[in-house]
């Protein structure tokens, strides 16, 4: 099975620029984009998400994400941890939507419904279209993982970061891009 493509920054900056000026809900499909590509997050775990597993009682953002059992693949709980850039992002976001109900999904959709994993993952394909990219749904994991990869994180840290069983699933995950390559052989 081809896996999903991973986006560089400029691909990402184009999904962006597309978000930022053809988009109705332009807040919260920027901040869904981006727990796509820097939390790792599996796009049923972004669908299933509510504003308290998100937002502290006292309005910021967690620094880390329970997920339970019924929100994550293989019903076993983890934690996200959420880097300051996308919790900037969804503090922006939820500056926007905030309901008063805080066990609401978290991405609403325009019926004020949460987004169904199946639906989530067709948003996905149809903005990276849109946008003029080739990608799925699981690109922002993937990228994700890759990123941090290519910035010296370990497989084993990877592997928890993304909720992996084995660490051989983690390994299918890093692309390994010319760039990456350039630099492995520049320590020699």
């Amino acid at each position: 099975m081809a896996q999903a493509k991973t986006l560089n920054q400029s691909e990402i900056d184009m999904v962006l620029r597309y978000i930022n000026t053809k988009q109705k809900y332009s807040i919260r499909n920027r901040a869904m984009l981006l727990t796509s590509c820097w939390s790792g997050m599996r796009v049923g775990e972004i669908a299933a998400l509510r504003v308290c597993d998100v937002r502290n009682e006292d309005g910021t953002i967690k620094s880390e994400i329970r997920l339970s059992a019924s929100q994550t693949k293989g019903n076993k709980g983890r934690v996200v941890f959420v880097n300051e850039k996308l919790r900037t992002e969804l503090a922006t976001y939820l500056k926007h939507y905030s309901p008063k109900d805080t066990s609401l999904p978290l991405f609403a959709t325009e019926k004020s419904k949460g987004f169904s994993a199946n639906t989530l993952t067709q948003w996905f394909f149809w903005l990276y279209r849109k946008a003029g990219i080739k990608a799925s749904s699981h690109s922002g994991r993937r990228t994700f993982a890759t990123n941090l990869a290519s910035n010296g994180v370990g497989i084993k840290v990877l592997q928890h970061l993304m909720g992996h069983k084995d660490i051989q699933t983690t390994s299918i995950y890093i692309f390994a891009s010319d760039d990456m390559m350039r630099k492995a052989v520049e320590l020699v």
